[in-house]
């Protein structure tokens, strides 16, 4: 024995681990179900490439040449868009509204003049009449639509006019844009309405520039005073707007874009001075 040590190691105590709490079940995902395939029909996938299927339609409007007449038109709206438009020029942007259009169209539907199968017809009566050994009595003229640029003009230098109506569309528009302010120089009621076209078709054309009206049925005067109060209040009585108000000057949406961030970059190098 050596010095009362005995050769025996004491037991080394096991920590018991710690238990960890299991984690929540988790909701099994239900299967998708599954297709069933028809084997009568057969996948075969189509391969794009050159030389290959031929190519699905797309919207190639985008990369079409067009005709000559529709680029100009084209060019000619953003034009009016980027450059300043005078007062003029840009008065003609601001037509009747609908409303007032409507009514005024309805009434001279009323006073349309006759059209060639009607004269026809009417000279031909006429005809038939002194054939019969009756005397001639030439037919008066009724109240009836004028148009064109050169009758409605001496009208209104006439002050026969009693209202006249002119086209937003004309092409040159120089042929009308003495119209407005000689109007309003001899008080006689003007508005600007959209389509030459729509006025043609009061007078059996395809377009027409201006249209006034000299004398109505005395039915219809009371429907005419009420166009004219509105008519005038809109155009006539609105000079000095009409007068200051410059059209165009809209950039494009990268100049837009362009602008748009100087502006930001100006901003905020002024928060950093201020700041």
């Amino acid at each position: 024995s050596t010095w009362g040590f005995s050769g025996t190691k004491m037991p080394i105590k096991k920590k018991a681990k710690k238990k960890v709490a299991a984690a929540p079940l988790k909701a099994k995902k239900a299967a998708p179900p599954k297709k069933v395939v028809n084997p009568l029909f057969e996948k075969r996938p189509r391969n794009f490439g050159i030389g290959q299927d031929i190519q699905p339609k797309r919207d190639l409007s985008r990369f079409v040449k067009w005709p000559k007449y529709i680029r100009l038109q084209r060019q000619k709206a953003v034009l009016f868009q980027r450059l300043k438009v005078p007062p003029p020029i840009n008065q003609f942007t601001q037509a009747l509204e609908r409303q007032t259009a409507s009514q005024l169209f309805r009434l001279m539907d009323k006073y349309r003049p006759e059209t060639k199968q009607q004269k026809k017809a009417r000279l031909k009566a006429r005809a038939e009449e002194r054939v019969k050994g009756k005397p001639d009595a030439p037919t008066k003229r009724p109240p009836v639509v004028r148009s064109g640029t050169n009758t409605v003009t001496s009208l209104v230098e006439q002050k026969k006019a009693q209202l006249v109506v002119i086209a937003h569309d004309v092409d040159p528009l120089e042929l009308v844009l003495h119209l407005p302010a000689l109007c309003r120089k001899m008080g006689v009621p003007y508005c600007i309405v959209k389509g030459k076209a729509r006025l043609g078709r009061v007078v059996h054309r395809k377009t027409c520039t201006t249209l006034a009206l000299t004398s109505v049925h005395p039915e219809d005067k009371n429907s005419l005073n009420k166009v004219t109060d509105a008519v005038k209040t809109n155009f006539n009585d609105r000079v000095d707007e009409i007068r200051r108000h410059w059209g165009g000057g809209i950039m494009g949406n990268k100049s837009q874009a362009k602008v748009a961030k100087i502006e930001k970059a100006k901003a905020k190098e002024l928060a950093k001075k201020m700041g």
